[in-house]
């Protein structure tokens, strides 16, 4: 199967992060939209510029100036001191929004993960997941992101480099020649300031030029270093996302129907089928859920969502989807054309401490038990291996759009 990557790199991060944070403190004016910039002490000539607003970068202020020379070219200069206390806050809260849909990230700096999606688009585009994204980070965290959507981490990471801020930009294969060949040698990833010189000794000057380059000659000049920027500039990676498992603070999962679906039955099937992803990956990563949430958006791209407290933690299929259900039916409608469908569990927890009845505590068994037995079978097989009768037609549904 191919591989399935993201690339979510945070527009300007230290001046964004700041600038949101001063908002949530009561600031009346967006420093984002101010000649501002993030940097070091004044009064050492030394401090450097880190960040820049685009204001400033109008006058003229480029990234490591000294502070010195920013206020030359900007009299009218503010200057916020860095704060890596709030950038971790953010970078976080980013991080467990991405936790949303895969818990396959590589956390590549402070202000950029890459996603593997491969097994986590149940149906869906991996372009939709971009999008959603971008407009979830922006709406829900108040600063934007660059999305980079590709079939490896390199060509994921480039195209999340193109046109900025806030936009969504796809580098699949057959793109290569058209939107990687025509850039500057300088901008192919992991080139050193080095090494730039030397290839344009050497009269390659786009990236196209390289890429065309006999692998040997390259590997003669620069030893393994060149195999690896010929097969970097020829959109060659098989790195994988390097994952450390973490503890998420919550677990969801929506997806974008290939059709607008406004039969109330059908929708509970919707919601069951992403209810036993949900429950799954509870399962797997050993948690239990104390709240439901399910997210709903109408064909005119209005979102309402409805939680619940659970009476009890739990990481059943069964409670989760009755939950899930009874929240549907708060929120829907009738006559509501739906187009996307989202199940979330929060406030998780890793052990199940409640005070329930002999009886309650036998039926929870049951269903532990029965949901035991699906696991084992998906992780064995595969999940698709196991499928509800009843909902295979909305397995249908779902899977049309990844046919298309």
């Amino acid at each position: 199967m191919e591989k399935q990557i993201l690339h979510v790199d945070v527009n300007n991060a230290f001046l964004s992060w700041t600038a949101v944070e001063m908002l949530k403190q009561g600031n009346q004016i967006d420093i984002r939209d101010i000649p501002a910039i993030i940097g070091g002490d004044e009064s050492k000539r030394s401090g450097i510029v880190l960040a820049k607003s685009m204001k400033a970068k109008e006058c003229g202020i480029k990234t490591a100036d000294t502070i010195y020379q920013a206020r030359i070219k900007c009299p009218n200069l503010q200057i916020f001191p860095s704060n890596f206390k709030i950038y971790r806050k953010y970078s976080n809260e980013l991080y467990n929004l991405l936790l949303e849909y895969t818990d396959k990230i590589e956390r590549f700096s402070i202000d950029e993960c890459f996603l593997d999606m491969t097994n986590y688009l149940r149906g869906d585009t991996l372009l939709n997941k971009g999008y959603e994204i971008n407009k979830r980070v922006e709406k829900e965290l108040g600063f934007t992101v660059n999305v980079g959507v590709a079939n490896n981490k390199l060509l994921a990471k480039m195209a999340s480099d193109f046109t900025k801020p806030n936009k969504v930009h796809t580098l699949w294969k057959e793109e290569i020649p058209q939107k990687m060949w025509t850039l500057p040698i300088s901008e192919l990833f992991m080139l050193g300031k080095k090494t730039v010189p030397k290839l344009l000794n050497m009269q390659i000057k786009t990236i196209g030029d390289l890429a065309k380059t006999e692998k040997s000659k390259l590997e003669k000049k620069f030893g393994k270093h060149g195999v690896l920027m010929w097969e970097y500039a020829n959109g060659i990676d098989n790195t994988e996302v390097k994952y450390l498992p973490e503890k998420p603070k919550c677990v969801g999962n929506s997806v974008t129907l290939p059709k607008n679906i406004s039969d109330i039955n059908k929708l509970e099937e919707i919601v069951l089928t992403i209810s036993e992803q949900v429950a799954y990956r509870l399962r797997k990563e050993k948690l239990y859920a104390n709240t439901v949430n399910v997210q709903l958006r109408t064909k005119n791209f209005e979102d309402t969502s409805h939680q619940k407290k659970l009476p009890e933690v739990t990481n059943t299929t069964k409670q989760i989807y009755l939950t899930a259900k009874e929240l549907l039916h708060e929120m829907y409608r009738k006559g509501q054309e739906i187009r996307l469908v989202g199940v979330r569990v929060d406030n998780l927890v890793e052990s199940k401490e409640n005070q329930i009845s002999l009886f309650d505590e036998n039926k929870d068994e049951k269903q532990e038990k029965l949901d035991k037995v699906i696991d084992t079978l998906r992780s064995k097989y595969g999940y698709d291996s196991v499928t509800r009768a009843t909902k295979m037609d909305v397995e249908e549904i779902v899977k049309l759009k990844k046919e298309e």
